[in-house]
């Protein structure tokens, strides 16, 4: 779900936080992206596109990241928090499932599995995150690791992470939307907790809301009482009654929290086409739909490899010389990259080493 309403009142109230971009402009950056919220999409798409199961939607989008020069690190969900078991139990009514699937601790599922699989022949890199996706791709950002966060989902912001992308979806007129999380606590003259504390007034995936605040009345309470707690004291309780017991600590908690993670090393390396014959064509997949047909995989790793081929090219004639460009010479180890505080404002400066 991510948070209620808040990209139409980052709309209406924070406009200049907001910037409209083509995919092409992202030529050169790493992004993290959160595998659930892609594979999702795709399931979404599989009825009307039989012939599009998750696992060929997210190979095709994958190849035209890197054929665009865009590097994508792909997060995959760990174990998520207790405090998101109500809502995880209510998607799972709702979906006509008997129990939520609770991952055990270190457990990997099926689909998991796969969309691993498929990620490493591609031979992108995959992290797999301690708790919620969206959290470890924040966490990416503000250390420096990657540029931007590509999700629907608006949990970035309130996690921390800088950039948040949104309609990254590989098409070459693709209008992305680009947030930029600095110039929101700006315009709205929020601190980054006072932030939190409007999202989790929103509504997140995390606990209750009080029942009937719109996000205007939400962020006018805010500016005016700061803290939930001077909210929860202030408001009409007849109108907008307060939760009982409200744990809106706990999600507060978890928006504001730094990660004590292993700061991962990415690396992209050739895809390699027979394996993903055989991994695409040949076996099936937890995930669904159908194998896919070897000519089109063939056909589609030719176009991949053409379309380096012709932007080396490109770069070389540009350069004027001699030097003899390799397909292995795109998949690189990244640098880390600058700040996403730097990038924000355009400055140039880089991130603190991270040990």
């Amino acid at each position: 779900m991510g948070i209620t309403k808040l990209a139409d009142l980052i709309r209406s109230d924070a406009p200049g936080a907001i910037s409209h971009k083509e995919i092409s402009d992202y030529t050169g950056k790493v992004i993290a992206l959160d595998t659930s919220i892609v594979m999702n999409q795709f399931r979404t798409a599989v009825p009307s596109m039989q012939h599009l199961s998750p696992l060929t939607g997210l190979f095709f989008r994958t190849l035209t990241f890197l054929e665009h020069d865009i590097k994508p690190v792909y997060v995959i969900d760990g174990r998520p928090p207790e405090e998101k078991k109500a809502v995880l139990e209510r998607r799972a009514k709702n979906a006509g499932w008997n129990s939520p699937p609770h991952p055990r601790r270190n457990a990997v599922s099926s689909q998991t599995q796969d969309c691993l699989q498929l990620l490493r022949l591609v031979g992108v890199p995959v992290v797999m995150a301690p708790g919620d996706a969206e959290a470890c791709c924040a966490h990416l950002v503000k250390t420096g690791m990657v540029h931007a966060v590509a999700s629907e989902d608006m949990d970035t912001l309130p996690f921390g992470g800088s950039v948040l992308l949104r309609q990254l979806n590989a098409k070459k007129d693709s209008d992305v939307t680009e947030y930029c999380l600095s110039k929101i606590l700006e315009i709205l003259q929020l601190s980054h907790k006072e932030f939190v504390d409007l999202c989790i007034l929103l509504g997140c995936d995390y606990c209750e809301k009080i029942g009937g605040l719109g996000p205007k009345r939400a962020l006018s309470l805010i500016k005016q009482h700061r803290t939930i707690e001077c909210v929860a004291q202030n408001v009409n309780k007849k109108t907008h009654p307060v939760p009982v017991g409200w744990k809106y600590q706990g999600a507060r908690d978890l928006f504001l929290e730094s990660l004590e993670v292993e700061t991962p090393e990415l690396v992209w390396s050739e895809p390699d086409e027979e394996g993903l014959v055989r991994f695409l064509c040949q076996e099936k997949h937890a995930s669904g739909g159908r194998v896919m047909k070897e000519h089109r995989v063939r056909s589609r790793m030719e176009k991949f490899r053409q379309s380096l081929q012709d932007k080396r090219s490109a770069r070389e004639e540009a350069k004027a010389s001699g030097h003899q460009s390799r397909m292995e010479d795109f998949f690189r180890v990244t640098r880390k990259r600058q700040s996403q505080e730097a990038v924000c404002h355009g400055k140039g400066k880089h991130p603190k080493k991270t040990k």
